[in-house]
């Protein structure tokens, strides 16, 4: 079955996963779905994840939490769809949850987080926010 959007799918597991109080959850495997899963990481949202090679790659993510099981990712959302791309300029990058949380852009410079491409001064495609 053809997925219409692969990105929101892994967002979805991710979230359905937090929720559920899961040590890790698997997702299909993407070059852009291995970069995310690098960003979260650096970021600390998650606490490690692994690409495996079988005959249907995919990623494992090992997701984190605070003490007493608290989630450290609040929530996931989408912003650009398939349907409707939301694009911004270096100047227009917004914050998220009052800079509290990240954006993942999609960049002329590879996959990177809105403070990352604003110091780069670079705009681009905003994929996700992560709070």
């Amino acid at each position: 079955m053809n997925m219409t959007d692969p990105v929101a799918d892994m967002l979805t597991r991710i979230r359905n996963g937090v929720r559920a109080k899961a040590n890790r959850v698997d997702i299909p495997s993407s070059k852009l779905k291995v970069e995310i899963a690098r960003i979260l990481k650096n970021e600390g949202y998650i606490g490690n994840f692994k690409v495996s090679e079988e005959a249907k790659p995919s990623i494992r993510v090992y997701l984190k939490y605070g003490p007493g099981m608290e989630r450290v990712i609040t929530d996931l959302q989408r912003v650009s769809r398939p349907g409707c791309r939301i694009y911004c300029g270096k100047d227009q990058i917004p914050t998220v949850y009052g800079g509290l949380g990240i954006n993942i852009l999609s960049t002329s410079r590879g996959l990177m987080t809105g403070k990352s491409a604003a110091r780069e001064g670079v705009g681009g495609e905003i994929l996700c926010n992560i709070w």
